[in-house]
């Protein structure tokens, strides 16, 4: 539990996207005392008061009630995208992984405070010319594997709060993250290894696809990272939307890559997906373009007024700084995110 000296803080898939930002904003935090980093790959880097752990949550005999002891908060990022062909795999590790995670939690009977790293996925389909709050319904696409985990895991925790009123439960729900430094890793998992970085440039896409449905928001990492700091502090429970402004569309992504959007029909633009992914030529399933289409726009005031959070960058800088990484081959020192040049 926490002392004069400050708060121990526990971060579950600590060197990925959002743990390496947030476990550096913790690590500067006066308020916190020290962090324990739970990954399945330990990495060689500091920074000081932050501890490491050998984590494979997917293990059965992980013995997670040990690591959790003394903490005052477990933030629970770890999630694996991949192998997008077993579905199989990616439930033993995000869905019956993070149950052992809920359940550790109450089983150590010392841990105040739970923050799940939900997300824009785990919403049911919605609008898109107008935003939603955290009350529409959280029941996913069904047919795509990240938007079924994560709507199952809102439902297990609609249950996990009814048994445990005592636990402070933070539920966010991100829009989708970017930063330069997770340009390579996820140009790995959506695009594939082999795809190259610098295909990024505007000069080569004089075109781009206007899909109906393709209208999506975005978030910087490190405000994400920030809004993680703010639930772990502050005594709020429930959901959040996180997302920046404005909304992406290709007619803002064709004036940020100088390229003229043309219509694509839904069809077509799946049928390809669907061919590139059926031959292992794309980690990105045509079931998450399905999701992607679908996802309602989310209204953040409630992060704003309630967590006291506002992000700092634009969801069209965001975008730039991720495409400029991307371009570079930029990553960061921990195995998830090892940066690397292709092309």
């Amino acid at each position: 539990m926490s002392t004069e000296a400050g708060r121990k803080i526990v971060v579950t898939g600590a060197t990925g996207n959002v743990g390496t930002s947030l476990v550096r904003l913790l690590a500067e935090d006066p308020a916190v005392a020290s962090v324990r980093g739970m990954a399945r790959r330990i990495p060689d880097l500091g920074p000081d008061r932050v501890e490491w752990s050998k984590v494979d949550l997917a293990a059965k005999d992980v013995d997670l009630v040990r690591e959790f002891r003394g903490a005052d908060a477990v933030v629970h990022l770890a999630w694996a995208f991949q192998p997008t062909h077993d579905p199989v795999a990616t439930w033993r590790t995000n869905v019956l992984g993070s149950i052992r995670v809920f359940e550790a939690v109450a089983a150590t009977a010392t841990v105040p405070t739970l923050v799940h790293a939900s997300s824009v996925g785990a919403y049911s389909p919605g609008p898109k010319n107008r935003s939603v709050d955290e009350s529409w319904p959280t029941h996913g696409w069904p047919d795509a594997a990240y938007t079924r985990e994560k709507a199952y895991l809102e439902r297990y925790l609609d249950t996990f709060e009814f048994r445990h009123p005592g636990i402070r439960v933070v539920r966010m729900r991100p829009a989708f993250l970017f930063k330069r430094e997770s340009a390579s890793e996820q140009r790995r998992i959506f695009g594939g290894k082999f795809l190259p970085g610098p295909l990024a440039r505007p000069e080569l896409l004089p075109f781009l696809p206007d899909i109906q449905g393709l209208r999506v928001q975005a978030l910087h990492t490190d405000d994400a990272a920030r809004a993680y700091q703010l639930a772990v502090h502050t005594q709020v429970r429930g959901a959040f939307n996180l997302a920046a402004d404005p909304p992406l569309d290709a007619e803002i992504l064709g004036e940020l890559l100088g390229s003229r959007p043309v219509r694509l029909p839904r069809t077509a633009a799946r049928s390809a997906i669907a061919a590139a992914w059926g031959l292992r030529l794309l980690p990105a399933s045509p079931h998450l373009f399905d999701a992607v289409l679908r996802l309602p726009l989310m209204d953040c005031s409630r992060a704003r007024t309630v967590l006291g959070w506002q992000p700092r960058r634009t969801a069209t800088e965001v975008l730039e700084e991720f495409l400029h990484g991307l371009h570079e081959g930029a990553g960061a020192p921990t195995a998830p995110m090892q940066g690397r040049k292709v092309g």
